[in-house]
């Protein structure tokens, strides 16, 4: 089970509890913190925006990156619940995207050293390392993700004898992504976290006929046959709520039965990613 945390997306201003609340919850595997949404800020250095959490923060000087003292706790507190903590850059809205190959791969540089295994003045999280990557890449170009990642599995590759580390990408059902498809058939991603939601092929037209236009069926077929990695897996991503999106949700019942299909039928099934969580 993934969980998206950050945007306080229920929609009540205040109702967003703090990261460690929901690492109790045995269900939950890995919580993805949303969003890096700015790659070239104030001080050429990100900025990241979790709405009413890191309130307690403020901006490291020159910048408009903001330091997150309760979160960097917090994460230690879920690492040591057995939970994986993903960063995710991107989002619906922000300041996002490269110019070329060069600043994709200096960019991975800066990511890793504000939030992964390297070194910097400037870590939002303190000593805390996150356990994963995200790509939810929903404006732009695809320009230089591909570059992106390799250069960050680079430096996780030669961090794999202190912790296992991983990327995933969040794009939409509709086939190819507009953003994602050349990053994820030219670099190595674990995982996709696919939004079967606010689209024609959300998880609300799912059938148990052929005519259906729910398409998890084709994104079983690339995650074997084109992705880089053909052994990435394929979440199904749904809305956790009614209210959390715009289209695609469905009551647990449906979701259940889907679930079953989808686990008995499709071997990149990899499991569930829920958008929205207070």
């Amino acid at each position: 089970m993934v969980m998206y945390w950050g945007q306080n997306s229920y929609g009540a201003v205040g109702s967003q509890e703090n990261l460690a609340s929901y690492c109790t919850d045995s269900t939950n595997d890995i919580i993805v913190l949303s969003f890096l949404t700015t790659f070239f800020g104030e001080g050429n250095l990100p900025e990241i925006n979790f709405a009413s959490a890191c309130s307690d923060g403020s901006y490291f000087d020159g910048t408009e990156l903001l330091e997150c003292p309760t979160i960097a706790d917090d994460i230690v507190t879920c690492q040591a619940n057995g939970k994986k903590i993903f960063l995710s850059l991107g989002g619906a809205s922000g300041s996002y995207g490269f110019s070329n190959d060069s600043e994709a791969e200096t960019f991975a540089t800066t990511v890793w050293n504000l939030f992964g295994g390297g070194e910097s003045d400037t870590r939002p999280f303190g000593d805390s390392v996150v356990d994963g990557f995200d790509l939810d890449i929903e404006g732009g170009s695809s320009t230089g993700y591909a570059t992106f990642v390799t250069q960050l599995r680079t430096y996780m590759d030669e961090y794999a004898g202190t912790k296992q580390m991983y990327i995933s990408g969040a794009p939409q059902c509709p086939m190819p992504d507009s953003f994602l498809t050349d990053a994820m058939t030219s670099s190595y991603f674990d995982f996709y976290f696919v939004q079967f939601y606010n689209n024609y092929c959300g998880v609300d037209q799912w059938t148990a006929s052929a005519t259906s236009d729910f398409n998890f069926d084709s994104w079983d077929t690339f995650a074997q046959t084109q992705s880089y990695n053909t052994d990435a897996k394929v979440y199904l991503g749904v809305p956790a709520s009614d209210s959390a999106a715009g289209t695609g949700y469905v009551d647990i019942d449906t979701l259940t039965s889907i679930i079953s299909q989808l686990q008995s039928t499709y071997s990149s099934f990899g499991g569930v990613m829920m958008w929205y969580v207070v």
